[in-house]
Formats: structure tokens, C-alpha cells, sequence
């Protein structure tokens, strides 16, 4: 991922330097993956991707998403405050088998960008993602309203 403005990095987070969640999101509507690590020099840094339109198990390109950055180093909150200026150029959801997994755990890759800068939400600043590509675990709970499936490194 590529981050200019009140964050300047190139994030490049892989095995255990990553923690991934995903889930449907709390309204029921669409997917939620958050993805944190260690910026070098500076603190932790969590970016959240949320996609109202995309469902369980859905492949599709084109797809708008919500992005938003918790900057524990410089303490912000910066938000896209829509879900229509950044897209899922193409994001692909396949089903995963794993037992060690809840049932309907999907593995979701996306490659996507933005057009507009995530504001600060409380204070000055912005920060554009100029491109991103992800690879991550959404667990879709069930009707029993299981929970998702805890921080888990990628492999």
C-alpha cells in the first residue's frame, strides 16, 4: 500500500508483522477487513476497508469501499467519510476448507485505490492511499451470530 499526505509509507506488512479480522459488517451489509502492523519509525497503524455491496462469498470489479486509518503514532483518525472515492479495482473471494477455521471463512485478495484523501476526523490532516492490494480472512458469522475468527497472521 501506498500512503501520501499527513503519512508518508510504503506499507509492506507479511507474516506475523500483519494482523488481519474481516467480517460481515455490523449493519449485515457487505464485508469489513481491517489489517495492522508496525510503520518503520513510527507507531502502529490500522487501515480499515469496508464494501456495503459486496457479499458473502463475492467475486466482482468495480466495487466501492470505505477506507479508514487509525494512526496510533500520531493519535488520528482519518476517514474517506463515504464509500464512493475509493474502489476494489478487482477483489476475489474464495471459499476456505481449513478446520482450524469457523465455517464460511472466505480468503479475500482485492487490488484497489483512491481519489480522494481520508480527512482527518479529528484535527488536520489527510492521507491518500494512491493504490493498495491485500490479501486477508473475512469469517461471515452465522445465524447463532458466532463470532468472527480472531487476530491470525497470514501464511
Amino acid at each position: 500500500m501506498q500512503l501520501r499526505g499527513s503519512i508518508e509509507a510504503e506499507v509492506d506488512w507479511r507474516g506475523a508483522g500483519l494482523r488481519c479480522t474481516g467480517m460481515a459488517r455490523p449493519d449485515g451489509l457487505g464485508l469489513r477487513l481491517r489489517f495492522s502492523g508496525q510503520l518503520p519509525g513510527s507507531g502502529e497503524l490500522a487501515i480499515v476497508f469496508a464494501a456495503p455491496e459486496l457479499g458473502m462469498g463475492v467475486s466482482a470489479r468495480g466495487v466501492p469501499v470505505n477506507v479508514t486509518l487509525l494512526d496510533d503514532a500520531g493519535q488520528h483518525i482519518y476517514g474517506t467519510r463515504g464509500d464512493g472515492r475509493c474502489t476494489f479495482d478487482e477483489v476475489d473471494q474464495q471459499a476456505l476448507t481449513d478446520a482450524s477455521l469457523p465455517p464460511r471463512s472466505f480468503r479475500v485478495s482485492a487490488r484497489g485505490f483512491c481519489t480522494v484523501p481520508a480527512r482527518a476526523v479529528d484535527g488536520d490532516g489527510a492521507v491518500l492511499l494512491t493504490r493498495f492490494d491485500f490479501a486477508g480472512i473475512v469469517t461471515f458469522a452465522g445465524a447463532d451470530g458466532a463470532p468472527a475468527a480472531p487476530d491470525k497472521p497470514l501464511k
